[in-house]
């Protein structure tokens, strides 16, 4: 008799890990809630933060100790030289020095937790940094879940971050080619050596790439959130890399009927804008996009601030036509929306794209210029390329991905794609995979 997957990963330990931000926490609840729902004993290690989250999706957390609670709320406090930095290249060398340096903290209490909590699999975001450590210093597999678009090295693809596009010809293949030599050996050779240094002190062999590339390489498996249609075409696309479609946060149907507002019924269109949690200045892409539909008599607007400057904005617009909240659920208001504005996380653009809605995307720094490119590059919305948009600007942009159906039509073929993929049972299915192949190297040796 065949044993479904579901009986098959019943009972195993698993420990989800998670740098302390929102686009890394987030994408991993839907799965964690599903292996649970399966039968897994699946507990969580990341900030104090999270604490109330995971006791509200009724998982074990395990605090971080070993280090400085460095989490997106306290890292500018943590290092106030990062507030000063507004080169794109010097802030992510920077970033990824701080990701380096938590990775042995990291492994300091993992080992602690694994005296108490036996985990079998480790399942990580792409970017926490003890992915290596785990495997080699703990013995146990990792899968990496990609919560950013593919940042891989490739011959086929400029350096990850400055958000160009794949080479149109030879001249700029041969151009990236001396890119991603000035990255590694230059711009981002800081934080490369740091962390080699780590991987060498713990006998692993380190690579001369940027750390997110060597996180890919080293983990089990590498599954990346979205879907092929939606990544640049690698010819060397890594053998541990697999795509598993929409990869989404958990949600509950009490969570959904939160939102009943329903003055969407009034006007003839929707436009639905975030700039996330982390970007703090509303003054970016919130207050232009309020301001070039205010007084709106057939536009509304609905804007989740996460929680930053909510009063102060439905003070400065107090029109029927705004809706301002700290959090909406997106999967509903989605629903009522023609258009989303956004700074480009990557969770959100992927929700978007599940509910067939244009995007208008104006977002730099944190990845997002990757993700905002790719809107643009395959066609399901509008790329700014600023993080400081006009009122103009949103207006215009809003005018042309309702105006024009191409982005429609284009972001309902990759929804179609996406909705062939089934994540979390994809999900599943890697993790025994994975886990197996571990328990047969064990017992061969």
């Amino acid at each position: 008799m065949n044993i479904s997957l579901r009986e098959q990963v019943a009972g195993k330990k698993i420990l989800v890990a998670t740098f302390s931000a929102d686009g890394h926490f987030n994408p991993l609840t839907g799965l964690a809630k599903h292996l649970q729902e399966a039968g897994c004993d699946v507990r969580w290690y990341t900030s104090d933060i999270y604490k109330k989250r995971l006791e509200k999706l009724g998982i074990p957390h395990f605090p971080v100790l070993a280090h400085e609670d460095v989490n997106a709320d306290s890292v500018d406090e943590l290092y106030s030289e990062r507030a000063l930095l507004t080169d794109v290249g010097d802030k992510a060398n920077f970033d990824m020095l701080i990701f380096g340096k938590l990775s042995t903290s990291y492994l300091q209490d993992l080992r602690q937790i694994q005296q108490i909590f036996p985990f079998e699999l480790v399942i990580a975001d792409s970017l926490f940094s003890a992915i290596p450590l785990i495997k080699t210093q703990l013995n146990v597999p990792v899968l990496a879940i990609g919560v950013i678009p593919l940042a891989e090295e490739s011959k086929d693809t400029a350096p990850f971050g400055p958000g160009l596009y794949p080479p149109a010809n030879e001249d700029e293949r041969n151009a990236y080619a001396l890119m991603w030599k000035h990255f590694n050996e230059v711009v981002f050779k800081e934080s490369i050596d740091a962390y080699a240094a780590i991987l060498s002190e713990h006998g692993i062999t380190p690579g001369n790439s940027y750390l997110f590339d060597t996180l890919i390489k080293h983990a089990d498996l590498y599954l990346q959130i979205g879907t092929p249609s939606f990544e640049y075409q690698r010819s060397d696309l890594g053998e541990n890399v697999r795509f598993i479609g929409g990869l989404l946060p958990y949600s509950s149907d009490q969570l959904d009927r939160f939102w009943n507002d329903d003055r969407w019924r009034k006007y003839k269109r929707t436009v639905l804008v975030t700039q996330g949690t982390v970007e703090r200045d509303t003054a970016k892409l919130i207050e232009p996009t309020l301001d070039a539909f205010q007084y709106s008599s057939d536009t509304l607007v609905i804007a989740a601030t996460g929680g930053n400057n909510t009063e102060q904005l439905r003070e400065k617009y107090p029109w029927d036509n705004i809706i301002i909240e700290d959090y909406i659920p997106f999967r509903v208001a989605m629903t009522y929306a023609t258009v989303y504005v956004t700074n480009g996380g990557y969770s959100g653009t992927l929700l978007s794209i599940a509910n067939q809605l244009p995007i208008v995307a104006a977002g730099l720094h944190e990845g997002k210029s990757e993700i905002c490119a790719r809107i643009g590059y395959f066609k399901i919305g509008i790329n700014l390329n600023t993080e400081t948009p006009t009122p103009q600007a949103i207006r215009d942009a809003v005018e042309q991905v309702i105006q024009d159906n191409t982005y429609r039509e284009n972001i309902a073929r990759l929804a179609q794609e996406m909705s062939d993929y089934n994540a979390k049972e994809l999900c599943v299915q890697y993790a025994l995979q994975v886990i197996n192949e571990h328990s047969q190297q064990l017992s061969v040796h």
